[in-house]
């Protein structure tokens, strides 16, 4: 057998789409051999993983807002990837909000690249973003590497990041088609949202405040640009599941239109949020409980491409502003490090497996970032791997997460699924054992 660095013997891995007993070989952080579990590999090191554990791929999040430089106050590189080690997250895409300056010029490419370099404990790679003032010259960021960009067709929340009009996001469609690059969409439509209505500490109020209309709308007209220009366009944080229909008529029809969910939307209910719970805050916001069940039917169906964690944390002055006030507080959930246990408990309590899990939230994100080498356990891929005890429960305690700011909306929450030891190309980086600092690379669009 090769001479490797390491080799992990697991009772249970998911390889190839299915639970089974394998050891796998690692050398030069790459996967270079698959086997029986007893399989006679010559490594440097070996671990061998207890009957409670499962050697999962690790998950790769597409969308987490890490805000640094500018707003490193609320999250940082540093704290943002330790967080994702934790939760068995080996590769982020960080959008091009809210840092200072945002990820709009290749020039604020370079610098957001130059200060992760430094920290990143998990591989990292870049959305830009498509504003106003960038519009024409969108394709130099596209040269510099960035995955793809981050438009708003409704107020973001920051003013340096402004939306887009109907008429610039039909500039923004066809100049990203032009050299087939990808539009990620935050899809809410101004004109359907009710911001003069004070919904005060009633989270189902503020729900209100945001209707499914104003996704359907913007879904709406982001499906009829798609179909008119051929732009691939993706839809973030689907929270509606109205906008259901228009979707499967959509791919129906073979249009490039892809829909994420996120972790938050298929764990809570907007009528068991406390009142002033301002940690769920959300845009768009969490719906009510036949909502959620619907979203979760449409990952099984297909409908809904994939699970991204949407990670925005910000300071608990901003999110707990007001004290419980909805309209005051900061809108955005902190939960990178839990998503994968999160998604876990839901869809193992609607008779879901782990390979479901592992395709929504690794395997399709890897593909759909075009990250060939991540998103699964095989040989020639990245050794991003991850040893996860599906069955034991813990309650969530904020202050004991990685994030910098103790503040989550699954404080206090019990959820299924620890990650015990996280790997990046065969390095520990959670877990016993683990490196010091940073061992991410920074990723560019393939």
């Amino acid at each position: 057998m090769l001479d490797v660095d390491l080799v992990i013997r697991a009772p249970r891995a998911l390889i190839d789409g299915e639970v089974r007993s394998a050891s796998v070989a690692v050398d030069g952080g790459v996967v270079v051999g698959i086997g029986p579990m007893a399989a006679p590999w010559n490594a440097a090191d070996e671990v061998t993983l207890g009957d409670d554990q499962v050697l999962l791929p690790g998950v790769v999040d597409t969308h987490v807002h890490v805000n640094e430089p500018g707003r490193t106050e609320w999250e940082g590189f540093a704290s943002a990837t330790a967080a994702a080690a934790a939760g068995g997250v080996t590769t982020i895409i960080d959008m091009p909000l809210n840092s200072i300056p945002p990820t709009t010029t290749v020039e604020a490419l370079a610098l957001k690249r130059a200060v992760a370099a430094q920290k990143a404990r998990v591989d990292v790679g870049f959305w830009g973003g498509a504003i106003p003032d960038s519009l024409g010259g969108l394709r130099l960021l596209h040269d510099a590497g960035v995955f793809g960009f981050k438009c708003f067709l409704a107020p973001s929340g920051v003013d340096e990041f402004p939306h887009l009009g109907p008429a610039q996001l039909r500039v923004a469609m066809e100049e990203i088609a032009a050299f087939d690059g990808r539009l990620i969409v935050h899809a809410e439509d101004p004109g359907h949202l009710h911001d003069g209505i004070a919904p005060g500490s009633d989270p189902v109020a503020f729900a209100a405040t945001r209707p499914d209309s104003a996704e359907v709308s913007a879904i709406e007209a982001v499906i009829g640009g798609v179909r008119d220009t051929g732009v691939r366009a993706h839809i973030l944080h689907l929270s509606s599941a109205a906008a259901l229909p228009e979707i499967r008529a959509a791919k129906a029809e073979g249009l490039p239109l892809t829909v994420e969910t996120c972790p938050h939307y298929l764990t809570f209910d907007a009528a068991h949020i406390p009142a002033g719970g301002t940690q769920y805050k959300c845009c768009p916001p969490i719906r009510d409980e036949a909502n959620r069940e619907a979203l979760w039917e449409a990952l099984a169906d297909g409908t809904i491409d994939l699970i991204a964690s949407d990670h925005s944390p910000a300071t608990a002055d901003l999110k707990l502003a007001g004290h419980g006030d909805f309209a005051q507080a900061w809108g955005g959930i902190a939960g990178l490090e839990v998503s994968l246990s999160a998604v876990w408990t839901g869809a193992s309590a609607r008779g879901h497996e782990l390979v479901d899990v592992m395709r929504w939230m690794s395997e399709a994100t890897a593909a759909w970032a075009g990250l060939d080498s991540k998103g699964g356990i095989a040989i020639g891929k990245d050794a991003d791997l991850v040893a996860f005890a599906p069955d034991d429960e813990r309650v969530v305690h904020a202050t004991d997460l990685h994030h910098k700011n103790p503040v989550t909306a699954f404080d206090g929450h019990v959820l299924r699924g620890v990650a015990r030891v996280t790997w990046l190309r065969g390095t520990v980086v959670h877990g016993p054992g683990a490196i010091e600092g940073a061992a991410g690379r920074l990723l560019t669009r393939p």
